[in-house]
């Protein structure tokens, strides 16, 4: 028990006294003392009292001399190494120390944290970025592109609505236009028609829509046909990709007049005017040009449509009836052409048009904006006109027994191939039969197979036996 308490007194008189030098061996460090002098004090004062202290270091930090003035170092200045020559290290003292406080102490044995990795600032750039600067750079550019992609399809959703709107407001008021111009009271159709619009009463619309681009009027009430039948096919101005690939392929807004002739108003005739380019494709394309008709060539001491457009007709004679003075005048002349038939795109007629209404008169004309709607009056003017024409219109003996005999022959090649085109559909439907049962043979089993060809065996040997008759005596 005295041991012990000599022990602890003596541990506390020796802190006190490593405190009381500590401050006298800093100051010397840098007041200009002799740091081997320092060192020899010390352990004067250690072997005096025959104790072994732990090894003494000193910090690499340089305490502040002056609060109020710093101090510049000294460049050629050469600092003493950290750790003592071997030979004035001391063991460590085997009295274990129970209060031990790192706060009070310098020069005391610590746990030193490792050094960290020196920079080399020669080769250091001054772009060389920060890994937590790029990091939140890197973080800050994707969540900017994720808010990008949500603005780009947010704008385009926008657009596109935007423009569904606008376009189809645009398709209406250029239906509408057109209607004002010829299908109101006063105008060509009104002139014309008894009944004009898809219903039966007065205030019954003038258009039906089928669509965002598709309009339509229907008249009747007409001698020498049943009915007329007008279709607009506008632009798809409502629909954003399409508007932007007209941009690329320009494409016109077009209306169709269908002309229903009665069947006995209209003779056997077969004709066609459109732009040239367009004339060789009917030819080849639509069904009766290609097999009664052909292109017809201008012929010589007369007045004929202008260069730009091609006749096609079953016979000259057709052709020279139903190219008229008054026509090549108003629309199909050399002057007239250039100021009014520049919406002209084709015209035809034909008493053996494929479809339910085999009399039919078509024209197709392209529409001008809803301001210009006057420049399309004569081309419009064209299918009453033609209506009377083509109804008061009959052939001479020597071309009816032409168009007679092609008809004739036309119909004889399409009993053929209606022929030849039931015959292909039994063919085709024994063929899927065959084939039906040759699949549902191949998935039976082999003894389905056997008993198959037996019973198959059997009706073959009753059907080769003699036929044998039983008669009462």
């Amino acid at each position: 028990m005295n041991c012990s308490l000599f022990n602890l007194l003596f541990l506390l008189f020796l802190l006190i006294t490593s405190f009381s030098f500590s401050h006298v061996l800093a100051d010397s460090h840098f007041e200009g003392f002799d740091a081997e002098d320092d060192e020899t004090i010390e352990e004067e004062i250690l072997d005096h009292h025959s104790i072994r202290s732990p090894p003494v270091s000193r910090s690499n930090s340089q305490p502040l001399t002056d609060l109020g003035t710093p101090t510049d170092p000294d460049p050629d200045f050469v600092p003493a190494s950290d750790t003592p020559p071997q030979s004035e290290l001391q063991k460590p003292s085997t009295i274990s120390f129970e209060y031990w406080d790192e706060d009070e102490f310098e020069g005391l044995p610590a746990e030193q944290p490792p050094p960290e990795p020196v920079k080399d600032t020669e080769n250091a750039t001054p772009d060389d970025p920060d890994p937590k600067t790029t990091s939140k750079s890197q973080g800050a550019t994707v969540s900017k592109k994720s808010f990008t992609l949500e603005i780009v399809c947010g704008s385009f959703l926008i657009v596109f609505a935007f423009n569904y709107f606008t376009g189809k407001r645009e398709n209406e008021n250029l239906a509408l236009a057109w209607a004002a111009k010829f299908a109101t009271k006063g105008s060509i159709f009104e002139k014309n028609f008894s009944l004009l619009g898809v219903g039966e009463g007065e205030d019954s619309p003038l258009l039906l829509k089928e669509g965002q681009t598709v309009f339509k009027f229907y008249a009747t009430g007409r001698r020498y046909c049943q009915g007329l039948l007008a279709t607009m096919e506008l632009k798809s101005r409502h629909d954003l990709i399409s508007r932007l690939f007209n941009l690329v392929v320009p494409c016109k807004d077009e209306i169709t007049f269908e002309v229903y002739m009665n069947d006995e108003a209209m003779d056997q005739v077969i004709f066609a005017v459109a732009k040239k380019k367009a004339a060789k494709g009917m030819q080849k394309e639509v069904r009766d040009l290609q097999r009664f008709a052909g292109l017809m060539t201008n012929p010589s001491g007369r007045k004929w449509v202008v260069d730009d457009l091609s006749v096609i007709s079953e016979s000259k004679e057709v052709a020279g009836d139903l190219i008229t003075e008054a026509v090549l005048e108003q629309v199909f002349g050399d002057k007239a052409y250039e100021k009014y038939g520049k919406n002209f795109i084709s015209m035809q007629f034909s008493d053996q048009h494929p479809g339910m209404h085999r009399k039919m008169l078509v024209f197709k004309f392209a529409l001008p904006d809803a301001n210009n709607m006057a420049d399309i009056t004569r081309l419009v003017a064209l299918v009453p006109y033609y209506i009377d024409l083509v109804g008061r219109y009959k052939l001479s003996s020597q071309a009816r027994s032409k168009t007679e005999t092609a008809r004739v022959k036309a119909a004889q090649e399409a009993h053929k191939e209606l022929k030849n085109a039931r015959q292909e559909a039994l063919q085709r439907k024994k063929a899927e039969k065959k084939k039906m049962l040759e699949e549902a043979e191949a998935k039976l089993s082999a003894e389905a197979v056997r008993k198959r060809e037996a019973k198959e065996r059997a009706r073959q040997m009753k059907k080769a036996m003699p036929k044998m008759k039983m008669t009462r005596a």
